[in-house]
């Protein structure tokens, strides 16, 4: 497992996959260990994925100091890996939360980014709300599901500002486009790596400064690819479009019966989707 060292001495690790033309980044959500994005649904047949665990998940090291895992502070680590890769220019792709170190990597650093790819991103960074009605209006789409019933009335508890953590467990559903066997596995697996110091430290205050962001994204140059999920509540597709509109050259493709992680809803269309995006001439 190949590691290299954070600007703040923290040991980090990442892990390549696919031999296929040039590398990309690849930025998890949560922040969470990157074994949960697998192969993107087989984009390592066309691209060399390189997975960073960020500080405090996965196989990396978790610093003494946790402010070292705010997020605006992990921008830092982005533009090490790509040094230390040898890399002068990198196709970046993240997921989810990951999304916010993403487009604040490309607000610091505009002139390092080829390409950017956000899959079902978070926009805690842009600032961008999300409201219960937006929530409601995707769960909808689910009625017709045996598990809607009680996964609405705990959507309805969060909302309401009373969330447990059993209504959030009841949810779940809601993030995949068929719960079944394996979004239950992956679900659990992804649970199981939740570190709640490290996740309450990457959103602590001062991780965001959505207005400056907004504001240096309009002046990104480099290609951005938004994919959103028609079912994905958490990401609703009409807010990834303002997503994209922050940016001067984006495009936002909607992933049909896709939720929040679409490469396991429809593997070959996810991973052709976004290839195609990286395989496009500039």
């Amino acid at each position: 497992m190949p590691t290299f060292s954070a600007p703040d001495g923290t040991t980090l690790a990442f892990h390549v996959s696919g031999e296929a033309g040039p590398p990309v980044l690849c930025l998890p959500g949560g922040p969470a260990a990157s074994a949960y994005l697998g192969d993107l649904g087989g984009l390592s047949t066309h691209r060399r994925l390189i997975r960073l665990d960020l500080h405090g998940t996965g196989e990396s090291a978790t610093p003494t100091d946790l402010a070292g895992c705010r997020c605006d502070r992990m921008v830092d680590d982005v533009e090490a890996l790509r040094a230390h890769l040898g890399l002068g220019r990198v196709d970046l792709l993240a997921h989810c939360g990951g999304a916010n170190l993403a487009v604040q990597y490309a607000a610091r650093h505009p002139e390092r980014i080829s390409r950017l790819v956000l899959i079902t991103p978070s926009v805690r960074a842009v600032g961008i709300p999300i409201s219960g009605e937006d929530r409601r209006e995707i769960a909808e789409l689910r009625r017709g599901e045996p598990w809607f019933p009680e996964a609405y009335a705990a959507l309805e508890e969060i909302v309401a500002g009373r969330s447990t953590v059993a209504s959030w467990q009841a949810i779940a559903p809601f993030s995949y486009g068929r719960w079944d066997d394996t979004a239950r596995a992956h679900q659990a697996a992804s649970d199981a790596e939740d570190n709640g110091e490290v996740m309450a430290a990457f959103g602590a205050e001062g991780a965001f400064t959505p207005d400056a962001t907004r504001k240096a994204l309009a002046e990104v140059e480099a290609p951005v690819f938004v994919l959103a999920g028609e079912v994905d509540m958490a990401a609703p597709p009409k807010v990834m479009a303002e997503v994209a509109a922050l940016f001067p050259d984006a495009r936002m493709v909607v992933q049909p019966g896709a939720g929040h992680f679409p490469w396991l809803d429809d593997a070959e269309w996810c991973a052709t989707a976004v290839a195609g995006f990286l395989a496009s001439a500039r």
